[in-house]
């Protein structure tokens, strides 16, 4: 019997060496075998006033919508050209994009619409009358509709995109600032006067739940990892709150820069960005613990705190320009500081040394 239970042992042994030596044990598909690194590849000169807010990476079509100023500025990344305009957007903040209807949307926050344009011409088609001082602004591929989130007033105002109307305006306790769109229909939006999230059924056009972000405070860019179920959010006092955007538990809290405004997820890569005003991007991701934890920090130029990701090879673009040398009022922080007309210019980050990512 003794000698029968060694035998059977010993075939398992066996066994288990052998499924090994087919199947070779690889690293999960969070984890990095080390940090990922950036490098600036290049400077795109953008001209006229140095005001800018969010950039829109339309993978797509290569293009790069720049809010600026009073003008939305198209710019091929490709080739590093300027392409179209788009105006009057008068104080615009933001672009979605809807390829599915051919359609452009941007947040005219100076006269409180959301301006419609043709992809393919970049000629306005329509202003539609929103809440006071529209902001951010997303499209939800699930209800092919597009949500301004309008910080004068507190709301969000939501636009069929087929019809080109709006349909609805979705009451929130306190100012809203950035928002993301997740799968099947929910957006989640940062509370950035309460420091919360709050889940959005965007079919319904009601608020389902509000999460505190504590102890982040005053929260700014938002993105999701729709794979793991979790929304990062950049806070000002140095840390990116990320919970589980079904039960809106606290997951992880790594630490990020000073004057933080975007943040990106890259998909494929499994990583979080935040770009931060005073010259870095954060580089949030799974360590080999199986922690989310601040990998890597990417030196930038100061003031480049809006970003956008670009999906097809993981390039990462920010905007900033010169500093007006002149002093600046006491309690002003750095990367508020006034810009030098005609400096402004986009940064292309390139990723190197790629083989060190886990696939």
């Amino acid at each position: 019997m003794a000698d029968r239970r060694l035998f059977h042992a010993v075939l398992v042994v066996v066994a288990v060496r052998m499924l090994t030596t087919i199947l070779p044990v690889s690293a999960a598909p969070t984890e990095l075998l080390s940090p990922p690194q950036y490098k600036v590849a290049s400077s795109i000169p953008i001209p006229g006033p140095a005001r800018w807010d969010y950039l829109h990476m339309d993978t797509r079509s290569r293009r790069l919508f720049i809010a600026h100023g009073n003008s939305v500025d198209v710019l091929d990344v490709d080739k590093a050209k300027l392409v179209g305009v788009i105006k009057p957007t008068p104080g615009v903040h933001g672009v979605a994009i809807d390829h599915r209807d051919g359609l452009g949307f941007a947040s005219a926050g100076g006269i409180n619409s959301v301006v419609i344009f043709n992809l393919s011409t970049l000629q306005i088609v329509k202003n539609i009358p929103v809440g006071h001082m529209p902001d951010c602004i997303i499209y939800d591929r699930a209800t092919d509709r597009v949500f301004a989130f309008d910080g004068g007033s507190n709301e969000a105002s939501a636009i069929d995109c087929k019809s080109k109307r709006l349909i609805g305006n979705i009451p929130l306790d306190g100012r809203p600032e950035f928002a993301v769109a997740g799968d099947g229909g929910y957006i989640y939006v940062n509370v950035e006067s309460k420091s919360q999230v709050a889940k959005i059924n965007a079919r319904t056009l009601r608020v389902v739940a509000v999460w505190p972000l504590a102890p982040g405070q005053v929260p700014s860019g938002i993105t999701i990892d729709t794979d793991k179920h979790l929304v990062f959010s950049t806070c000002h006092n140095g840390m990116m709150t990320i919970i589980n955007d079904r039960t809106g538990r606290l997951v992880a809290t790594p630490s990020i820069g000073t004057g933080p405004d975007a943040a990106c997820f890259d998909r494929a890569w499994k990583l979080a960005f935040s770009s931060n005003g005073e010259g870095t991007i954060s580089v949030i991701g799974w360590g080999l613990h199986g922690m989310l934890q601040t990998l890597n920090t990417i030196a930038t130029e100061p003031g480049a705190r809006t970003m956008a990701i670009d999906s097809k090879n993981h390039d990462l673009l920010v905007c900033t320009a010169k500093p007006d040398p002149a002093p600046l009022p006491a309690g002003t922080p750095f990367w508020r500081k006034p810009y030098l007309y005609g400096t402004l210019h986009v940064l292309i980050l390139q990723p190197v040394e790629t083989n060190a990512v886990a696939r």
